[in-house]
């Protein structure tokens, strides 16, 4: 007798209980050593005016307020802080190719995991946080808050598949729904495969205006084929079917051609569009790729 499907309240109680394995292993990851390499990698990317106090010997004489000067007699400058908060903005590609996996976690379950610790980080130093997640059905937007419970409702939102039947939005949309939607700067994470054509245009307008970081997610069969014999192969976007002798050395090197070009030009593509790059395997759990990123971000603004 075949299975019954699931019911909606146990999938419910699955998804409930995801979201609270996934808190639980991302509050733990996510020390004061994480958060503190995210503060240094992102904040001071704007300052903000605090105050008009007199002037003092060694102050820049660019910053004299003439106008206050004027008024008073003596000489007063401006004063400024670095931003006292972020706004991080975690755009999810959710569609079909993201949905696979031959190691550890599917493409999908890796990002989720990179988000998960980017929110926590944010959520310990007091950064509003926001989702805009697409690929599986319509755009589903979380504006921008702060607070444990609204971390909670992002992730829920991150793993939960959008609603069936609607129009695919994809990352154009949602780039689009971006620039028109959030007012003010904001470090922007995109995080998909990008198999699909880059719309470079788009990318390139966001990076223009927000601090961008596009998070390229891969499987390691993606890159090599494993010598199994005779494999079909599908093609998660479109369902086409292939199949392939992958005990052929001229196959599998074939492959790794075709899947070294294809990365080449991805990494040429995204990085033309001024947004940083991060590259995570799914393999690898995300953490310690994210602190490589976050000192290697560091060291190139000393420089």
């Amino acid at each position: 007798m075949p299975a019954s499907p699931p019911s909606p309240a146990g999938e419910e109680l699955t998804t409930a209980r995801a979201v609270r394995r996934l808190q639980i292993t991302s509050s733990r990851l996510t020390t004061a050593d994480f958060a503190g390499e995210y503060r240094s990698a992102f904040r001071g990317r704007g300052i903000e005016f605090d105050q008009v106090r007199e002037y003092q010997p060694g102050d820049d004489v660019r910053s004299i307020d003439w106008n206050v000067t004027a008024r008073q007699g003596r000489t007063f400058v401006k004063s400024f802080v670095e931003e006292r908060e972020l706004t991080l903005l975690l755009l999810l590609d959710r569609s079909a190719s993201m949905d696979f996996g031959t190691v550890r976690a599917t493409k999908l379950e890796t990002a989720i995991e990179a988000c998960s610790l980017l929110a926590f980080a944010a959520l310990r130093s007091n950064d509003r946080i926001g989702l805009l997640t697409f690929g599986d059905g319509e755009l589903r937007y979380l504006p921008p808050g702060k607070g444990k419970h609204h971390l909670l409702r992002l992730i829920r939102t991150a793993m939960t598949p959008a609603t069936t039947g609607a129009p695919v939005a994809n990352l154009t949309d949602a780039l689009d729904h971006l620039i028109h939607a959030v007012r003010g700067r904001v470090l922007t994470c995109i995080f998909s495969d990008f198999i699909d054509t880059l719309p470079a245009r788009p990318v390139a307008a966001v990076a223009a205006r927000h601090d961008t970081v596009a998070v390229a997610v891969t499987d390691p069969a993606e890159h090599d084929l494993p010598p199994a014999g005779l494999l079909r192969l599908a093609d998660a976007e479109t369902g086409d079917l292939h199949m392939v002798d992958t005990d052929s050395d001229a196959v599998r090197a074939d492959y790794r051609r075709q899947a070294a070009r294809r990365l080449t030009e991805r990494r040429d593509a995204l990085t033309s569009t001024g947004t940083a790059l991060l590259e995570l395997g799914s393999q690898t759990p995300p953490l310690y790729p994210l602190m490589r990123f976050f000192r290697n971000r560091q060291q190139r603004r000393r420089t």
